[in-house]
């Protein structure tokens, strides 16, 4: 089909092409939703053994451990005042286990031990695998 340039600046100019062939009427055709099955993952249950090739990849990577005494709130003003000698109250007692953290998340409690005139904390508590991993996702 060959068109004049009256036709194409028609076209251009957002007119339309009168056709001297009829067009075929076009049938509406319903389309439907698409279903897909539930993804599986694996559960916050799964628990990989530490032997689990899957976890392999993960051995030679380096986390931060930090062991939490205790916490306080202070005012600015009485953070400034600190200096040499001066003592901060935490809420925990002596008694009390302190806190591992891997990566900032709690992973056990534990108690302070001196070996050859080095700090050292002594496991007493794991949490909880499955508490570990929701810990994770959050």
């Amino acid at each position: 089909m060959t068109m004049t340039q009256e036709e194409i600046d028609a076209l251009i100019a957002g007119g339309s092409l009168e056709s001297e062939e009829p067009e075929a009427e076009q049938e509406a055709v319903e389309a439907e939703s698409a279903e897909f099955g539930e993804l599986k993952l694996g559960s916050a249950d799964t628990i990989y053994s530490p032997l689990d090739p899957k976890l392999e990849l993960l051995y030679d990577l380096q986390l931060p451990v930090s062991i939490e005494l205790g916490r306080t709130n202070m005012l600015i003003r009485d953070i400034l005042r600190l200096g040499r000698g001066s003592v901060i109250e935490f809420d925990k007692l002596v008694s009390e286990p302190v806190d591992v953290l891997i990566n900032g998340k709690k992973v056990a409690e534990g108690e302070v031990v001196v070996i050859d005139k080095h700090f050292g904390i002594r496991i007493t508590t794991l949490v909880d695998p499955t508490d570990r991993l929701r810990g994770l996702r959050k």
